[in-house]
């Protein structure tokens, strides 16, 4: 029995040295993995777009200013003129927080009153929203008990904090719409490369390619179900976002329109996937690998803005961070494709060239 046990555990030992695509993943999950996590799981905020409208132009508005951007808590995004134009910017994801400072601030300050700062948050993303009121609070309060840092104040502003698109902050909204994109992805990713590789296993794709069906035809015959079926797949999705009481207010058509343009993305890293895999096995493995670093650099675990600059530039790869940029612009802020094409763009410069790719390498190898 020992030696039977033994010459099995060989075997399956060589078969697993012999395959360098498994052992490329186990490297992969071992150590590009692991940093991307360490470095892309930060769930502290830092760095949040902050737009100002200082209409006081005073020393001591200038100095609350400047105790905003010391930190490393918010990034200086701006001078809109008006609070309506800090509120559009917060609507197209210029900013995440916006600060009205009101005309007159240092005279009310000086009077031994108490002027009132705006606060406006972007609630999107309630957990970014709650702790970026939370280290704006402390900011104002610290100021006050500071004085201003001039001019001997001894009282302070009092901040009027409005959350826009999730008042109530419930952290829910956000994670039900995340899923809701997430699970697009993996629709996109997985079933076209587990389609592929199931008919390049039992050899029916060979098949295929000797009868007259072009390369092109069976390029779409094995991508545009999938696109059909994640279409489709949003309705139930609807009711699922309607059962927890999450507004639609933006245009339908516009959330199926760009869920289109996403889908398309992913269905091209699906058949990319399938073009270098020779089993099931290495599809799923090479899939779930591939999905890892695109959901965390989506901004659906942890703040873009909280990552490293190189990470920052390498999530506008992503297809899913631009794809939530979109539903949460339709979703909550109900935003049209004035404020969200940056973002359709985006997707179709990520998408055309991974579907144009995906379909040369159909052709060539035949995947």
């Amino acid at each position: 029995m020992g030696a039977r046990l033994a010459g099995l555990l060989v075997k399956e030992l060589d078969q697993l040295l012999r395959d360098p695509l498994i052992l490329i993943l186990i490297l992969w999950l071992y150590t590009i993995e692991v940093v991307i996590c360490a470095y892309a799981l930060s769930f502290e905020v830092e760095n949040m777009p902050l737009a100002v409208v200082d209409l006081d132009r005073s020393p001591q508005s200038r100095t609350l200013v400047q105790e905003f951007l010391a930190t490393d808590v918010f990034a200086d995004a701006g001078r809109p003129a008006s609070a309506t134009e800090a509120g559009a910017w917060l609507q197209d994801g210029r900013a995440r927080v916006a600060l009205v400072v009101p005309p007159g601030f240092q005279r009310e300050l000086q009077n031994d009153r108490t002027p009132e700062l705006q606060l406006l948050l972007d609630g999107a993303n309630s957990n970014m929203a709650a702790q970026a009121r939370g280290y704006a609070l402390e900011i104002v309060g610290r100021f006050s008990i500071n004085g201003g840092n001039s001019g001997g104040v001894a009282v302070g502003p009092v901040p009027m904090v409005r959350v826009w698109y999730n008042p109530d902050q419930t952290f829910t909204t956000f994670i039900v719409l995340s899923m809701v994109a997430l699970a697009a992805l993996m629709v996109g990713v997985i079933h076209p490369a587990a389609s592929i590789v199931r008919e390049k296993e039992a050899g029916t794709i060979e098949q295929l390619r000797v009868t007259p069906i072009r390369t092109f035809e069976l390029f779409v015959a094995k991508t545009l179900p999938t696109l059909v079926m994640g279409l489709l797949s949003v309705f139930p999705s609807l009711l699922i976002v309607w059962w927890f009481g999450i507004p639609l207010r933006g245009s339908l058509l516009l959330f199926l329109g760009l869920t289109a343009v996403f889908l398309l993305s992913a269905i091209a890293i699906g058949v990319l996937i399938a073009s270098v895999s020779r089993s099931l096995q290495q599809a799923l493995l090479l899939a779930f690998f591939g999905l890892f670093p695109l959901m965390f650099l989506s901004g659906t675990l942890a703040p873009i803005e909280s990552m490293p600059k190189v990470l920052q530039i390498a999530s506008l790869a992503s297809p899913l961070r631009h794809y939530m940029d979109v539903t949460l612009g339709i979703f909550l802020k109900g935003a049209g494709i004035r404020e969200l094409w940056p973002s359709a763009l985006a997707l179709i410069a990520i998408g055309a060239p991974l579907f144009l790719v995906a379909l040369r390498i159909f052709r060539k190898r035949g995947t």
